[in-house]
């Protein structure tokens, strides 16, 4: 019984095709006289062969399976529309084809696309045989087209989501980094089996864990907004720069990101401080996820990094005017009455003060323009900013002529000094302003055992107010 004939060719599950590659035979053997050697080059480059080649196929006999995956009524039918079920798409398989016989193999599998009478795409993994017994002329060549489109679309989808998943992470506008923390996981489940518990209490003792659990941290990959951020041209630069854009503030943040893992805690996030390979900060909050799927391993693990830089900016620069005058850049007020009340509870002694007011500041804006009171006081500011850099001193503009400067620990003799250097001081901006010198009512008090500051405070007041009164006098 020949294979035609054959029952279960006929009920076979799988699409079967008995076809006759006996003119494909002669056709290679042609193509070897001539001097063809490396048919797929030749066949690239001379395509239109290729379809003459696959016309020369005989389709013998095809399955039940085959007309019902094709949508075709019989065999006759089938044959009419072939050029609907081989389109374009089978050129390069057919090449492949021919290229396997012309190496010698009697059996080859290939993926293909094929269509239906009906136009829907077919996704075919196709098995090529060359029966026994017709390895001399190919007469007779089983072929299964196996219906793999269910199989083919969902890697398609993968493919799709792989790479969307890939854009989304590359693209993203927030810094991404994937990191693998396995080898940290490792050194925190060795301290539980020798029985450490108290791991807060073991970091104060071991303060070199940290560092040696970030040395055990890998970085796999990083996208672009990372680049961005930290001012980096390519990845290779960044990762050889990682001890710039970590630097010792990161030490607190890694201890804390630890101690959430000790808890059990795989998403957590935190305020840090890293660096630009440029050397200008970047204030960020960072956000950790272990990646579902790793919760045993910790071996892909996604940080986020939200630049707040901007906004810490902002902050700073709320919270300075919160306690600066905006012209003088001292201290105002607000700051005065929190510090005195500090030097109060500390109990801090002795502390000295000095009061200043400013003499003829309505004159000036009279006559001259609030421009020009204005340049006075940021001058007096200028003064009383030299006079207490590299102290623990502070000076402050309580009103609108009025400043004071406190000097905490300073006894009798460190105010007399700096008394005098005010004058040296004020003396050398008098001289760059000769039009315009600058004249100061200048109260001071060192404090009196058991003196609250308060009282402290009224005495140089009153020194002032009475070196004011005398300026006035005088004029």
């Amino acid at each position: 019984m020949t294979l035609n004939n054959n029952p279960i060719f006929h009920i076979s599950p799988v699409p079967l095709w008995l076809e006759d590659f006996s003119e494909i035979k002669k056709q290679l053997a042609d193509w070897r006289e001539q001097g063809v050697v490396d048919l797929r080059q030749y066949l690239m480059e001379n395509i239109e062969k290729v379809a003459q080649s696959a016309q020369k196929i005989k389709i013998l006999q095809v399955n039940t399976h085959t007309l019902k995956l094709y949508e075709a009524d019989d065999l006759a039918h089938l044959q009419e529309n072939m050029k609907l079920i081989f389109q374009q798409d089978m050129l390069q398989t057919h090449i492949e084809e021919l290229v396997q016989l012309w190496e010698g193999k009697t059996h080859y599998i290939n993926t293909s696309v094929n269509y239906s009478i009906s136009g829907s795409r077919l996704d075919i993994q196709l098995r090529c045989t060359i029966l026994p017994e017709y390895e001399h002329d190919w007469s007779q060549v089983l072929i299964s087209t196996e219906n793999i489109t269910a199989y083919q679309n969902a890697r398609r989808l993968e493919q799709q989501n792989r790479q969307l998943a890939e854009a989304r992470f590359t693209y993203s506008p927030t810094s991404l980094w994937v990191e693998d923390f396995s080898m940290v996981k490792a050194k925190l489940d060795h301290l539980r089996s020798i029985g450490i518990e108290d791991f807060t209490t073991f970091l104060d003792v071991h303060p070199d864990f940290v560092q040696q659990c970030v040395k055990e941290i890998i970085i796999v990959d990083v996208n672009q907004a990372t680049l961005n951020l930290f001012g980096a041209p390519d990845k290779d630069t960044l990762m050889q720069n990682m001890h710039k854009v970590f630097s010792k503030e990161m030490n607190q943040t890694f201890r804390n990101q630890l101690q959430d893992l000790w808890d059990g805690k795989i998403q957590h996030q935190h305020e840090a401080v890293n660096y630009a390979l440029d050397g200008s900060i970047r204030h960020v909050i960072l956000q950790f996820t272990v990646f579902p799927g790793f919760e045993n391993t910790w071996s892909t693990v996604q940080v986020a990094l939200v630049d707040i830089t901007a906004r810490k900016k902002a902050e700073n620069y709320l919270e300075y005017l919160g306690k600066h005058d905006v012209l003088t850049k001292l201290y105002n007020r607000t700051f005065y009455t929190e510090e005195i009340n500090r030097l109060e509870r500390n109990l801090q002694r002795p502390v000295s003060c000095i009061f200043i007011d400013l003499n003829g500041l309505k004159e000036m804006n009279d006559n001259h323009g609030h421009d020009a009171g204005d340049d006075q006081l940021r001058r007096i500011g200028n003064v009383l900013t030299q006079l207490i850099q590299n102290t623990q001193y502070s000076a402050s503009r309580i009103g609108g002529d009025e400043f004071v400067v406190l000097l905490p620990n300073a006894d009798e003799s460190s105010l007399l000094n700096s008394l005098k250097s005010l004058q040296e001081l004020l003396h050398i901006d008098n001289q760059y302003h000769s039009l315009h010198p600058i004249s100061l009512s200048i109260g001071s008090a060192c404090s009196l055992p058991n003196e609250r500051i308060e009282d402290l405070l009224k005495r140089a007041d009153g020194l002032m107010y009475e070196k004011k009164k005398a300026y006035y006098a005088n004029k």
